[in-house]
């Protein structure tokens, strides 16, 4: 063929000259191919193979003792072989020290070749891309390990376009003027690394399969320097781990110029061995093989690498008689398969041809008008065809330089090469068609060239002027017309691609350098480009480039861009197939997952939910697990995280290996245990529904993943005696939670009726309030059952079966009705009902249970049993029956009321829950029980607005009991209810009940009515109302029946206490603080000391809490310094402690009243803040760490009572 006489690795260049070379010495185009490039198999790699090609290069040898005889005629010398071509030879020869010399020598003299400077420029020609570590202890030839810190001038340029486009240009250049001193530094010590691996080839180390490891000085070689480097570092290595760090601090101080802790400083291109142990160990199981190894930058033929590689395996098969059988197929296989490839070729090559025909017939028409008139215009118009220029190394191109040299020969020759042909390519591929082009004066601005297939190509024509001028003229003249051919970009400029594996190619050597120079905010734009040129390119090591690229296109790519560059390579996976995505585009995402600006590990964590459905299934379910794992647990960024659990949440919906369910099943609780709430937010939207469709697909639903967390929650109530975790609780409960609408999605799919659920005709709607508002579309039954109309129609017999038909035979309902609901009942029973928000989680779970499973579900099988274990009725409460039930005293109850009873809203409902609470209070308080699980149920269910008016009905019920105990727990439970409530409902039911009961004929009726009345005052603003509640606590105060009531007393300083800080202050200053005094003055006068001791505790309380706030100087001289000295005298008897704390707040309050006298006016807010200031709560801190008292009561000194 003609394209085995061309060499692949030349450049246009080169190539071109080396033809002329040809030209002048035979007169043929082919003798260049034939030079002598390759050196001897003989020669060393320092050795011949330099010598070689100096020798080749033209450079002067010294005569030498196999030189030629003296008076020997000497023969002609050879041709100057091209620099590029020495250059592609040292490299495919694997001679990577000689080329880098060659590579420096080059760019002094000021010559730098582009093939030089591209390949070590390139940190992937020095780096092994290997999924698993290679077999042979040692680095293969031409394969180095490169240090991931060591970059190369052109890397470092990259990164500095790509980062500081906004800096000025004088710090940019002194930027760069520094990272070219160090990129020089560095490669010097690459030099000095390269040199030892180049002393260090497989030739020296010889095969010790079968030897004995005995130590014979005479014939042992001296250890080299690399050895010596490496020696150390394992001894160093090995006294380390064995405890010996004496011995291995003296060593390091023996060895000075090395670097123990760094293996890159023993060699770059090295792999760290393993220990002296494993070493000994394995001395004698080495077996080393000899590889051919080829670098896949210097364009070898992939025929030439096969054939090597087939030889080797045939030589080997040949070897062992046992599979000479084999051997023999695989021949003839091969040989069959040569059959076809020509096969093949000659098909495609008939085709083009019947193509041209066909093209050629459409286009002779247009031909020979074309012809006819340009005959007319000028007769005398002659054309010479221009022969096609394509050189090998590039593919097919139309090179103007060509033209320059063979337009005007006077020796017409056609060179014909063509582009590389790819046996896989797409059979679609188009080049651009060569014309015949007739030009005269007249047309040929208006005559332009057709675009037609490669088949129907004719030659391209000019017109040639009807002169004598010489060939030599012409050529010189032409000269003056400057053309920058020899730059990389003119070379570019200069061929004109004329097929879509040609445009590939020139894109791939052009998109790195046009990359760095776009601006960062427009980078975006170049994507398609990039993608298209990776899809397309032929070159795996370009595409990887390519990809790179891409990858690191935005130094911190936004959202947008983000989204930008995963439509792209979601695109680029539906292209390539997964083989490809695996190759090519996971390495990138490995490579920058531990990227040091989030953006790039968060582009990292989309990509891989990106394409988890163009991946093979088993690196779904490894790697990219794995992957996601690592970021989960590691990354710092709450954005990565949530990130990771989206994606996981895809990669969940495609495994489907049942051995990964324990792996999903602890990332499902890692997730949970996050501490960003958005990564809790994202699990319950996407991680868990996809996780639990899984589950539901594996049966392991209600066999493991809901038992399971049934039995955390249990542990946490276990655990929570001292302390309840309810963090933790929550987020358990809200995984419960996320599970029920799988869980009724599986009930229904599994029910009796499941195979008749057929769509016909018109389907019923779906009510909106049916089901709760899910939390993502992947929480909604429809989605997880598959559409609105399918639902509908299995909701429809859902409701018939349980109404008609009940649970018989439906194992999944059944085990809802008989295992789970059981267990959360008696789970409920387990909570600490003065936990607020572990009730309200239980509240909430059962309240989306019954609304997700329907009424009917509901009234029949959730509410009985919990009736049945609180023991109503509607019927009067028996007493003495009730006396003894603990059950209504614990969360059982505001969990029923509040999650069960108020999921349906309907008058009959309602009823229910008013009887419910009536019920509940009535036996709480005729049995002397502790009311908090009462208590717990108003403030649930005050939180709602829309339950007030119901709460009030209940409270009604007991303000106008029979009981006296009932009416004091109604009057109580007032204070629950009234935050919240709108004024007007305040207006007219709360404040009338509290005005009945604060009459009632039962003393402790009308104490228990005071706190509601202050918390009235504190969130009340109406006038009106705030007098006449002020004028009902006046009459505790003023009215002489209640002088002697200590209890009545007791709660009137705390409700002060509490309200004081938050009222209006016309109400503080008018009411509390000369209150406040008239408790204290009377208190002295106490004789009881246990009734003074509890009254002056409570004073205590209230004047601390008031002492934060602003007093006036008139209300401080006349009621609070007065008040507090009262209370001072009665601590000095009762509690020394407090006494030391009264005496130094005393003190600072008359030391503010002082100072303020001798000041200007200051503002309220000053006048507050010099109240409070650092020294003093310095002092007053100081003397409350002093207290003997209880923790209890320190604990609730500045806390207010409720």
């Amino acid at each position: 063929m003609a394209a085995s006489s061309v060499n692949p690795f030349l450049s246009d260049s080169d190539e071109e000259g080396e033809r002329k070379a040809g030209k002048g010495k035979d007169g043929g185009p082919g003798s260049a191919a034939s030079l002598p490039l390759t050196p001897q198999p003989e020669a060393g790699p320092g050795g011949g193979g330099g010598g070689a090609v100096r020798a080749g290069s033209g450079e002067a040898a010294g005569p030498g003792p196999g030189g030629l005889p003296l008076g020997a005629e000497a023969p002609p010398l050879p041709p100057r072989v091209p620099l590029d071509t020495l250059a592609a030879q040292l490299l495919r020869d694997q001679y990577i020290l000689t080329a880098l010399e060659f590579h420096t020598e080059l760019q002094e003299a000021g010559r730098e070749l582009p093939r030089l400077r591209d390949y070590f420029s390139n940190p992937g020609n020095f780096e092994r891309h290997t999924a698993t570590p290679p077999k042979e202890p040692g680095p293969a030839p031409g394969q180095l390990n490169r240090a991931g810190s060591i970059s190369t001038l052109d890397s470092l340029d990259f990164a500095r376009y790509s980062d500081d486009g906004n800096r000025e240009t004088d710090e940019r250049v002194a930027v760069l003027e520094f990272e070219l001193r160090k990129a020089k530094e560095t490669i010097q010590s690459l030099r000095a690394n390269l040199t030892q691996a180049a002393a260090f080839t497989e030739s020296d180390v010889p095969l010790q399969e079968g030897r004995n490891y005995k130590s014979s000085p005479e014939i042992q070689e001296a250890v080299k320097p690399l050895e010596k480097r490496a020696l150390n570092f394992l001894v160093n290595e090995y006294l380390l781990k064995i405890n010996y760090k004496l011995t291995s601090i003296t060593f390091s101080d023996e060895n000075d110029d090395q670097d123990f802790e760094l293996w890159d400083d023993v060699g770059l291109n090295i792999p760290k061995p393993p220990d002296l142990l494993q070493l000994y160990r394995e001395c004698g199981s080495h077996a080393t093989s000899s590889k051919e190894m080829t670098d896949v930058a210097v364009g070898v033929q992939p025929s030439e690498l096969e054939a090597r590689s087939n030889a080797n395996e045939l030589a080997t098969l040949m070897e062992q008689p046992q599979l000479q059988e084999q051997a023999k197929i695989v021949h003839e296989l091969q040989n069959q398969l040569s059959m076809l490839n020509n096969e093949k070729i000659s098909l495609a090559s008939h085709i083009r041809q019947l193509k041209s025909e066909i093209q050629a017939l459409k286009q002779q028409n247009f031909a020979a008008v074309a012809t006819a008139t340009d005959s007319m215009v000028l007769p005398s118009t002659t054309t010479e065809q221009v022969p096609q220029i394509r050189p090998m190394d590039s593919g097919e191109y139309l090179d103007i330089r060509s033209f320059e040299s063979n337009s005007w020969s006077a020796e017409k020759e056609e060179t014909s090469t063509s582009c590389p042909i790819d046996t896989n390519a797409d059979s679609n591929r188009f080049a651009v068609a060569p014309v015949t082009v007739t030009l005269t004066p007249r047309h040929k601005e208006t005559e332009l060239p057709a675009v037609r297939p490669p088949s129907a190509r004719e030659p391209v024509q000019f017109n040639k002027p009807n002169r004598t001028l010489s060939p030599a003229f012409h050529q010189a003249l032409l000269s003056f017309c400057r053309m920058a051919t020899d730059s990389r970009l003119g070379a570019e400029v200069s061929r004109i691609a004329d097929s879509e594996q040609c445009v590939m190619l020139m894109l791939g050597r052009c998109l790195p350098h046009i990359v760095p120079n776009v601006l960062l905010a427009k980078r975006e734009e170049l994507i398609p480009l990039i993608l298209c040129t990776a899809c397309l390119h032929p070159e795996p090591k370009e595409r990887d480039q390519l990809l790179h690229i891409l990858f690191n296109l935005i130094k911190r790519p936004d959202d947008e861009q983000r989204q930008m560059i995963l439509t792209g390579c979601v695109a680029f996976a539906r292209h390539v197939g997964p083989t490809r995505v695996e190759a090519e585009l996971l390495p990138q995402c490995w490579e920058q997952i531990n990227h040091k600006y989030p953006e790039r590990r968060l582009l990292v964590a989309e990509a891989c939910g990106a394409l988890a459905p163009y991946l093979p299934k088993e690196i779904r379910s490894s790697l990219v697990l794995s992957m996601l794992q690592q970021m989960l647990t590691e990354d710092k960024a709450d954005l990565v995280r949530e990130a990771v659990i989206k994606s996981l949440g895809i990669i969940m919906a495609y495994i489907d290996d049942p051995d990964k369910y324990v792996q999903g099943f602890e990332l499902q609780m890692s997730a949970l245990n996050d501490p960003s709430e958005r990564v809790i937010n994202a699990t319950h939207q996407v991680f868990l529904p996809a996780f639990a469709a899984w589950t539901t697909e594996l049966g392991k639903l209600q066999s493991h993943l809901i038992p399971t967390l049934l039995s955390n929650i249990e542990k946490i109530l276990r655990d929570g005696e001292h302390g309840l975790d309810e963090h933790k609780l929550h987020l358990h409960l809200s995984a419960m939670q996320s599970l029920i609408p799988p869980l009724f999605a599986l009930v229904l799919k599994n029910a009796p009726f499941a195979s008749k659920a057929k769509l016909h005709g018109e389907v019923p709607q779906i009510e909106v309030t049916r089901f709760p508002r899910p939390a993502s579309p992947l929480q909604d039954v429809a989605t997880i059952i598959g559409s609105r109309e399918q639902l509908s129609v299995l909701l429809q017999l859902y409701d018939n079966q349980l109404e008609n038909e009940g649970t018989t035979g439906w194992e999944n309902l059944l085990w809802v009705v008989n295992q789970l609901l059981p267990h959360l009942i008696e789970t409920v029973g387990k909570i600490n009902v003065t936990s607020t928000s572990c009730v309200h989680d239980f509240s909430r779970y059962f309240w989306r249970l019954c609304r997700t499973f329907g009424k009917i579900f509901t009234n029949t099988k959730v509410k009985p049993q919990f009736q049945e274990i609180l023991r109503l009725s509607e019927e009067a409460v028996d007493v003495s029956a009730t006396a003894g039930n603990g059950v209504l005293t614990k969360a059982t109850v505001p969990i029923y009321a509040t999650g069960v009873l108020t999921c349906y809203n309907q008058e009959e409902d309602r009823k229910l829950l008013v009887g419910f609470l009536e019920d509940v209070m009535t036996t709480l308080s005729l049995s002397h029980a502790p009311l908090d699980s009462l208590k717990a149920s108003f403030v649930e269910l005050g939180a709602n607005p829309a339950y007030h008016e119901l709460l009030l009905t209940v409270l009604w019920y007991g303000v106008v009991h029979t009981s006296a105990l009932v009416r004091c727990t109604a009057a109580r439970m007032f204070e629950l209810i009234v935050r919240g409530m709108s004024e007007a409902l305040i207006d007219k039911r709360v404040a009338p009940a509290l005005v009945t009961l604060s009459s009632d004929p039962e003393f402790s009726v009308r104490i228990a009515t005071i706190p509601a009345f202050g918390t009235i005052m504190e969130t009340v603003t109406q006038r009106e109302l705030l007098e006449r509640v002020k004028m009902q606590l006046a009459s505790f105060l003023e009215d002489p029946q209640y002088h002697d009531q200590h209890s009545l007393h007791m709660e009137i300083i705390k409700t002060l206490g509490r309200v004081g800080p938050n009222a209006e202050p016309r109400f503080r200053d008018e009411f509390v603080l000369p209150n406040l005094h008239r408790l204290a003055i009377s208190n002295n006068q106490q004789a009881v000391d246990t009734k003074r001791l509890d009254i002056a505790i409570q004073l205590f309380e209230a004047y601390s809490a008031l002492s934060c706030c602003f007093i006036s100087e008139e209300l401080m001289v006349n009621h609070f310094l007065p008040g507090l000295k009262c209370l001072r005298t009665d601590m000095e008897h009762l509690s020394p402690e407090h006494e030391v704390i009264l005496s130094s707040m005393i003190k600072e309050c008359e030391l503010k009243v002082e100072n303020r006298t001798v000041q200007e006016p200051q503002s309220s807010m000053s006048i507050a803040a010099s109240l409070v200031s650092e020294d003093t709560k310095t002092r007053f801190l100081n003397k409350m760490g002093q207290l003997s008292t209880s923790g209890a009561m320190l604990a609730n000194v500045f806390q207010r009572k409720k």
